[in-house]
């Protein structure tokens, strides 16, 4: 039988980044499910940050050289990897120099929320997208984690339904206690659409808070999970009222396992 495929796409990552509740889980729960039988791709953004050398990235040239066109600008997609050789796992990494390549991952040192965040979140989630239709590569799961990550889950169900390799793709979302405080750009719902994304779809975005944000990822998931024992209140009882195919938190002993199970009941539902 042939192996169940799930791309992960993650805002953090460890040893990439510090150890978070967010960055364990896109570390291990790849390397878990891929040593229980499933094939796996995983994908995070190139931050700053990341020390290229230290962790032996490379470009991948095959895959870069695309352009994303973002607010009527084109913004040049390169592609790295890395490989955590413990997990014989790949990391992909979404790598570009207007958005990625400053020392931070989400806000300055100061902590203020950068203000292109909005668009970070849009190259973000269509550069992974792109970039697995360039691999070839049909996930029958596409789990994402955390709110960078947010506009998969729109993007797969109104943009790119039609396309054979997603057809059958089903996304599961993660909520972490990953709220941002600032509001992003307020035209946010404008930037982010593509073809088959109507006004309408994107109406919560009127207020581009983390809550709107958040409410529009479970409303176009095919199931939602709670990452963290704590959540944003608001989204708590929201996904309890979207009737959604749910699973709670789970504790690092359990959550590999829990996981995987959870991923098989959502297929088995096909």
């Amino acid at each position: 039988m042939e192996k169940k495929k799930i791309l992960f796409i993650s805002q953090e990552i460890t040893p990439y980044l510090p150890e978070t509740k967010m960055s364990e889980v896109g570390r291990y729960l790849p390397q878990g499910v891929q040593e229980m039988g499933k094939e796996i791709r995983t994908f995070m953004p190139r931050y700053g940050c990341v020390n290229e050398r230290r962790n032996q990235l490379h470009e991948v040239i095959r895959l870069s050289g695309m352009n994303l066109v973002i607010n009527d600008t084109d913004h040049p997609l390169i592609i790295k990897v890395a490989s955590i050789q413990a997990a014989r796992m790949q990391v992909y990494f979404i790598d570009n120099e207007d958005y990625f390549h400053r020392k931070a991952v989400i806000k300055d040192k100061n902590g203020v929320e950068f203000p292109d965040n909005d668009e970070r979140a849009i190259f973000f989630a269509r550069g992974v997208l792109e970039t697995v239709i360039k691999l070839r590569w049909a996930p029958d799961i596409i789990h994402c984690h955390g709110w960078l990550s947010a506009l998969v889950p729109l993007y797969i169900k109104k943009y790119y339904h039609d396309d054979p390799l997603f057809a059958q793709s089903k996304v599961v979302y993660s909520v972490y206690h990953d709220d941002f405080v600032t509001n992003l750009n307020p035209e946010f719902k404008t930037k982010l659409r593509l073809e088959g994304i109507t006004p309408e779809d994107v109406k919560i975005l009127k207020k581009p808070n983390y809550v709107n944000v958040s409410k529009l990822a479970i409303d176009h998931a095919d199931a939602v999970i709670k990452g963290t024992k704590i959540i944003n209140k608001e989204i708590d009882q929201y996904i309890k009222s979207s009737n959604k195919t749910f699973i709670d938190y789970q504790p690092k002993e359990t959550y590999i396992n829990a996981y995987n199970e959870f991923y098989d009941k959502i297929l088995e539902g096909n």
